[in-house]
């Protein structure tokens, strides 16, 4: 529920309160690597009107739940944001950006009137990797060294049609869960077609396609509902929507398109499921070699490409097809970049929709960027690995001129 790297600002610091008794709070730091900095800087928190990581953490030690987890905001109340709001204008809670390269870190140091206790959340939004309370140590998970990052990670080094054969065996009950993505996300894309939210990029769309200046076709229907879909959840609505690798914009993109094919055209509830499957396992794939959290726009190049290979799979395309279709989407959104979770994302999304759609319909029609072009190499998994290049070497320094500029904005 809410943006996630706000959330598991809030998490942490529900975690560290929680961790000793106390009857007041005394002084509570929380530093977050520069890509949470980023992400939840300018985004809406559920159960408020309000943005950004302050009032998260805020939140997070005033009403927050660690038990559970990435929905830790449910069930806050207009009293808790009163305390909240509180507590930062106390000047009690500091929160800064932590000198690492971890892309997901959060560390809470919480002191109270009954002692002191420290949280730590690194490499996933809701995995803490240290606990303390009173400089004892509850938890402290070692670094995994001397094992290669390919040994610890087989399926990124499968062939992505040899993944989707084996998706295609799996019985439909152990993937049947999937389908809950399609309830949850369609719901909130539904919440946000009925009025504008955020920017109103959906809602736009639809009352548009009502008025006859845009068709109500597959690519735009699934334009304008991903849109929606992240309209209602950047202005902060309490829905909760299933994520994928860590992102929820991420499952909105992943799900959605799919979302808009069914609504289109009868899919059997067996392959809709494995379609869904297909599409999570491709983002996941592409983000392993991009980065969970990078400078390139996740929901664009690696959750809309698994949307646009599940897409091209439910049309019946044939191996040389579903490659196709990934190096088309690599070919045309590789250069989005992520500028921070906020309500402007919903455009970034409404793109990368349209584009799955696009780049599926052309390589069913074996219309296929050729290899050499630009990053597009002779196979998508070597194109997947050219992007991943790009990310985590040619773009390293565009983070940080990112967030520069976004803290420039902030203190004029």
């Amino acid at each position: 529920m809410g943006c996630t790297e706000p959330v598991a600002v809030a998490l942490a610091c529900a975690k560290a309160k929680e961790l000793i008794d106390f009857n007041y709070i005394k002084k509570a730091e929380v530093y977050v690597s520069p890509n949470i900095y980023k992400n939840g800087l300018s985004v809406g928190i559920p159960n408020t009107n309000e943005v950004g990581l302050h009032i998260a953490a805020a939140l997070g030690f005033i009403g927050g739940k660690s038990e559970k987890e990435l929905q830790v905001l449910d069930g806050i109340q207009e009293k808790d944001v009163v305390l909240a709001n509180e507590l930062l204008e106390s000047g009690k809670l500091t929160l800064g950006i932590k000198d690492t390269k971890e892309k997901i870190y959060v560390e809470v140091n919480f002191v109270s009137d009954q002692g002191s206790s420290k949280s730590i959340i690194k490499g996933k939004h809701n995995r803490f990797t240290y606990l303390e309370r009173n400089q004892e140590v509850l938890l402290e998970e070692k670094e995994c060294i001397g094992k290669a990052k390919d040994d610890m990670n087989l399926l990124y080094t499968l062939k992505i049609n040899d993944i989707i054969k084996e998706i295609e065996k799996i019985p439909y009950e152990e993937i049947a869960f999937m389908m809950e993505g399609i309830e949850m996300n369609e719901k909130i894309a539904m919440e946000g077609l009925k009025q504008k939210r955020g920017m109103g990029v959906g809602f736009s769309l639809y009352e548009n396609m009502k008025k006859g200046m845009l068709s109500d076709d597959l690519m735009n229907y699934a334009m304008m509902i991903t849109a929606a879909a992240s309209d209602a959840r950047m202005s902060g609505m309490s829905m909760s929507v299933m994520s994928s690798n860590g992102s929820g914009n991420n499952g909105l993109t992943a799900i959605l398109p799919i979302v808009a094919y069914k609504n289109k055209f009868h899919v059997e509830k067996e392959r809709l499921a494995r379609a869904l499957a297909i599409s999570h396992i491709m983002n996941s794939y592409i983000k392993y070699y991009i980065g969970r959290l990078s400078a390139i726009c996740g929901c664009g190049v690696a959750a809309a490409t698994g949307a646009s290979v599940a897409i091209v799979w439910l049309m019946g395309a044939n191996d040389k097809q579903i490659e196709g279709t990934i190096k088309n989407m690599i070919a045309n959104v590789s250069g989005m970049i992520c500028d921070g979770a906020k309500v402007g994302c919903a455009l970034k999304l409404a793109t990368s929709a349209a584009t799955a759609v696009q780049s599926a319909i052309l390589a069913l029609n074996n219309n296929i960027v050729p290899a050499k072009n630009g990053i597009v190499a002779d196979t998508a998994e070597e194109t997947i690995k050219n992007l991943g290049t790009l990310s985590q070497e040619g773009m390293s320094i565009t983070d940080h001129v990112i967030l520069k500029v976004m803290k420039n904005m902030q203190a004029s």
